[in-house]
């Protein structure tokens, strides 16, 4: 964690900054995160959150010129002519996975149009494609060995591959295939994964959003059941233009606990 407080007429300057930096560190490959958040009780005070792999790649940071830039800069723009660095030790409950597993870092999802599916995606959940892994003019992923490696049927061809990230969550890596043909998309009573949740603070306006883009509802907004139960509590299932269901949910009430819960339920940061 790192702390700036900007000198008089250089707060904006030192904004510009700190952007840079974050474009430039979450280029490294060791680094795995890199937020920033203004102080709103500090006049110019910003806070900078990072994460890397290990301790190797923290010292490759330092050395990085984009770093020792930003730290040459600040003795014209920080209170102190420097950041003040603290070191943070996450203290976690019991770790739900395995030693060697972090989490959920992305799931697949097929559509028959990514453009399509992006321009959903963003009109109703304000997501933000990051990049292709596959582009349109490159030749497709074909071949035996990539139909060995995928579990594809013989024939099928990923013409196009994009993630895309909606808010403080895991990335949804899309895939547009053909040569093939397709199942209709998974229910509730398919096996497999069957659909994604969206946590959202208006349910309201999430559902009109959803609607406007192009998704249908298959009911209004409805109580949870059971932990979930509690007064302003919601959920609502759609269904995406391409067919796949998508699920909307509020709980502002929290989760009624059982008593043997090791872990509480994740959600999504509020970022705004």
């Amino acid at each position: 964690m790192a702390e700036a407080i900007g000198l008089p007429n250089a707060d904006l300057r030192l904004r510009e900054e700190i952007e840079a930096l974050a474009r430039a560190v979450r280029m490294e490959a060791g680094n795995e995160a890199f937020e920033v958040f203004a102080k709103p009780d500090v006049a110019g005070g910003w806070l900078m959150i990072e994460r890397y792999r290990d301790e190797a790649a923290f010292h490759s940071h330092l050395s990085m010129p984009h770093t020792m830039a930003f730290n040459e800069a600040l003795n014209s723009m920080a209170q102190g002519g420097k950041s003040s660095v603290s070191r943070l030790t996450l203290v976690d409950e019991e770790r739900a996975a395995r030693p060697e597993i972090r989490g959920i870092d992305h799931v697949g999802v097929t559509v028959p149009d990514i453009a399509a599916a992006t321009t959903f995606l963003q009109d109703a959940f304000g997501a933000r494609a990051l990049y292709d892994v596959q582009s349109t003019d490159a030749p497709p992923m074909a071949g035996e060995e990539t139909e060995r490696q995928l579990g594809l049927p013989k024939g099928a061809r990923i013409v196009h591959m994009r993630l895309v990230r909606i808010g403080a969550s895991a990335n949804i890596e899309l895939f547009e295939v053909e040569g093939v043909d397709q199942a209709s998309p998974a229910g509730i009573a398919d096996q497999g994964l069957q659909h994604l949740a969206i946590y959202t603070d208006d349910m309201a306006a999430a559902c009109l959003r959803f609607t406007e883009a192009g998704g249908v509802l298959l009911s209004d907004a409805h109580p949870l059941a059971k932990a979930e139960d509690r007064p302003n509590n919601r959920g609502v299932y759609g269904r995406a233009p391409w067919g796949m269901l998508i699920e909307l949910i509020h709980t502002p009430d929290g989760v009624k606990y059982p008593a043997d819960c090791v872990l509480p339920r994740w959600k999504p940061a509020l970022t705004n």
